[in-house]
């Protein structure tokens, strides 16, 4: 059954004349009386009958009249959701997110990109890394936000923030009487550190800006979260290096020391599958970065 039928038979239901239907249509009346006869071969029953004085609808034509307009209607709405979709002015992005991208700006770029498409269903997961690459892989999620560009080839990555790690100190600590710290001033202290399992590169990378001072941090915890490890700290549980973002985090009893030396970068980078453009999450990717940039100009 095409819909072409079915726009040709609503048309003639309407107007219960072969001629004014096919003028409607633009075509002639042939073509419109093959058409219904295509129609009722494929229904299995006649739709109308007609004589020489009129044009009216059998008991099956009634019953299909309804179901017609309504099959109709859902193809004429799905065409223009498509074509939505196509522009970018409606549809569905579901993405993941690390903690950190909450204290950069992700929530701002979110407002601003829902408020220029308010037909656009955003859903936001929190997951580490490589969860949300999995996701991705999967088709669970159309865009993440993540601390790895190391992803397969069925991704692709752009890097959206560099910004460098700070200390993170209790409060009363010794330390955090200084306005700038070394690395090395936090050997001998107890760490408290990103999950490996989580995000095995900031837990290297970490390591390595330990190393690279001269020492093996004693790492006394491993949490899940940045959240988390600021959390500790506060709580007088360790010292960390995190990323220079979670000092907007604002929990009491943690104090954040820039470090007197260039390091290894946090890094944060939008994550995508392969494929065909999504107008959508080209959209957004843009929003983060601009927002991203004016946080950072805030922050300088």
């Amino acid at each position: 059954m095409e819909l072409r039928h079915l726009r040709y038979f609503s048309v003639l239901a309407e107007e219960l004349h072969f001629g004014r239907a096919a003028r409607r249509l633009s075509i002639s009346q042939p073509p419109l009386s093959v058409a219904i006869r295509q129609l009722e071969d494929n229904v299995g029953a006649r739709l109308f009958e007609r004589n020489s004085k009129e044009v009216r609808l059998t008991p099956a034509g009634e019953a299909l009249r309804v179901s017609a307009r309504r099959l109709l209607l859902q193809a004429e709405e799905a065409a223009i959701e498509a074509r939505d979709v196509a522009l970018g002015s409606a549809g569905r992005l579901r993405i993941g997110f690390v903690g950190a991208m909450l204290y950069r700006g992700l929530p701002q770029a979110l407002r601003a990109f829902q408020a220029r498409h308010p037909a656009v269903r955003i859903t936001l997961s929190e997951l580490n890394s490589g969860m949300q690459v999995a996701e991705l892989l999967n088709d669970r999620l159309d865009l993440g936000f993540a601390h790895t560009h190391r992803v397969p080839d069925e991704l692709q990555h752009r890097l959206l923030l560099s910004e460098p790690f700070v200390a993170c100190l209790p409060a009363g600590h010794a330390l955090a009487r200084k306005r700038v710290l070394a690395p090395a001033d936090l050997r001998e202290q107890p760490f408290v550190l990103f999950s490996r399992e989580v995000s095995p590169d900031y837990h290297e990378r970490i390591l390595s800006i330990c190393a690279d001072a001269g020492f093996l941090p004693e790492v006394r915890h491993e949490v899940r979260h940045w959240l988390a490890v600021v959390s500790w700290v506060s709580q007088g549980l360790g010292v960390a290096l995190v990323p220079q973002a979670m000092r907007h985090s604002a929990l009491r009893g943690a104090v954040f020391r820039p470090l007197d030396r260039a390091v290894a970068q946090s890094e944060a980078y939008g994550i995508w599958r392969s494929g065909p453009a999504n107008v959508l999450v080209e959209r957004l990717l843009e929003g983060v970065a601009e927002s991203l940039a004016a946080t950072r100009g805030d922050q300088a």
